[in-house]
């Protein structure tokens, strides 16, 4: 978030897209008891909802024109 307010529009999102997405990945990955707060549901559920939002978040970082 830091990155978006300094300007940087682009390189935050893809930080913070890559992020959800490495969320995605360390929940498919851990167990319930060493996931803390990414367990929120079934693990199926987390981890699909966690993959859209990350995939949606790289498809609109990309999407959106840098500024001319």
């Amino acid at each position: 978030m830091v990155l978006i307010a300094m300007d940087n529009f682009r390189r935050g999102s893809i930080v913070l897209s890559a992020s959800v997405l490495l969320a995605a990945f360390l929940r498919m990955l851990l167990p319930d008891a060493d996931a803390g707060m990414l367990v929120v549901r079934s693990r199926k559920v987390d981890v699909l909802t966690l993959a859209a939002m990350g995939l949606g978040l790289t498809i609109f970082t990309f999407w959106v024109p840098p500024p001319s």
